[in-house]
């Protein structure tokens, strides 16, 4: 598993030495027993900017690790510069694991092989949350009262999305049976 993920790794073209040793480091001695990968490009005025998540299971842990292409402020830089962060979440501690399929030609379902054109993962573990606040209202266009504010807080630990057309059908089925797996080691 450790070579399919390296492989997989350097297969993205997204400084593979980095985000792999990275990861390896964290994993350990532990075996793997499943992990994806999902990549995402941004832009913005200064041009594209690459993102990699790569995620790993083992019996004990999932390990997050997310590479983000940077350039450097002060001063300002045309090199870019890569930030690293690997997150470690004991598998007793996560609290709700969901696994999103979109299906193409869903009347055409097939379960020996099904047509999943993308996977979406969110995983929950308390480790953070999203508040959105906006001013509250009342029905009367009239008022000029102040009626305070109104939102909502959730849980945003983790989303992943995959799709076959950016990363291929190969990821989307390595994010599928990732979370099958997760779904199944946190079921208790």
């Amino acid at each position: 598993m450790r070579e399919q993920l390296v492989a997989d790794i350097a297969a993205s073209g997204y400084f593979p030495e980095l985000v792999a040793d990275t990861l390896l480091q964290t994993v350990g001695d532990e075996e793997l027993l499943a992990h994806a990968l999902q990549q995402e490009p941004t832009f913005d005025n200064d041009g594209l900017h690459r993102h990699i998540t790569v995620l790993a299971l083992t019996a004990t842990r999932l390990l997050i690790s997310h590479t983000d292409e940077t350039r450097a402020a002060d001063p300002p830089s045309p090199h870019p510069q890569a930030a690293t962060t690997t997150e470690s979440v004991p598998l007793h501690q996560i609290r709700n694991v969901a696994l999103s399929r979109m299906l193409a030609s869903p009347e055409k379902y097939d379960p020996r092989k099904p047509l999943v054109s993308e996977a979406w993962l969110t995983v929950g573990w308390g480790g953070m949350r999203r508040i959105d606040l906006e001013p509250a209202a009342c029905a009367d266009p009239d008022c000029t009262a102040d009626h305070g504010y109104t939102g909502s807080a959730a849980g945003d630990d983790l989303t992943v999305r995959v799709s076959a057309t950016a990363e291929g059908s190969s990821m989307v089925d390595k994010l599928l049976a990732l979370g099958l797996q997760l779904q199944h080691v946190t079921r208790a």
